[in-house]
């Protein structure tokens, strides 16, 4: 079964105490009830870029550049107890864009500090790759959940 082509981008912004990287709650669908990076599916016919741009759009109203994202890598999502929610997942960054960002049926947007990041109330992955993509790296990683669809088996960085 092939994996599912995703997105994900952060916000980044300078505040009081340091950067800052907007998520939002999930409030539909897959990982309701969980704070996520900003993204959905690529739709067919667009890039990883435009869906990037598409997906802030939609669920936060902020108005993004497609020269104004920084390429983060991506991660691999295997779910053998359900391999149809295997993810292939582009990850971008982006420090400038136009707007506010506001609710809406899909995210509660937040700003969150970088450096305490709420992963208590993400999936469980975020810390193995997140925090190296907020400090502006790039990874390539292949995380497997375990059978509980919600607990990391294993995490493995690609070279390359």
């Amino acid at each position: 079964m092939t994996a599912a082509a995703v997105t994900l981008c952060f916000l980044l912004r300078d505040g009081a105490d340091g950067t800052e990287v907007l998520l939002g709650l999930k409030q539909t669908g897959f990982g309701r009830g969980k704070i996520v990076g900003i993204g959905g599916h690529v739709e067919p016919g667009e890039t990883d870029q435009q869906a990037a741009v598409r997906e802030v759009l939609e669920e936060t109203g902020v108005v993004l550049q497609l020269e104004d994202l920084a390429d983060a890598g991506s991660v691999h999502f295997v779910f053998p107890a359900r391999p149809e929610w295997n993810m292939q997942t582009r990850l971008f960054t982006a420090r400038l864009w136009h707007g506010e960002p506001a609710p809406s049926d899909e995210i509660l947007p937040e700003w969150f500090p970088v450096d305490t990041l709420p992963v208590e109330r993400m999936w469980q992955d975020a810390d193995h790759w997140l925090p190296v993509v907020l400090e502006g790296g790039t990874v390539r990683v292949v995380v497997t959940m375990d059978t509980d669809n919600e607990s990391v088996a294993s995490s493995e960085s690609l070279l390359g």
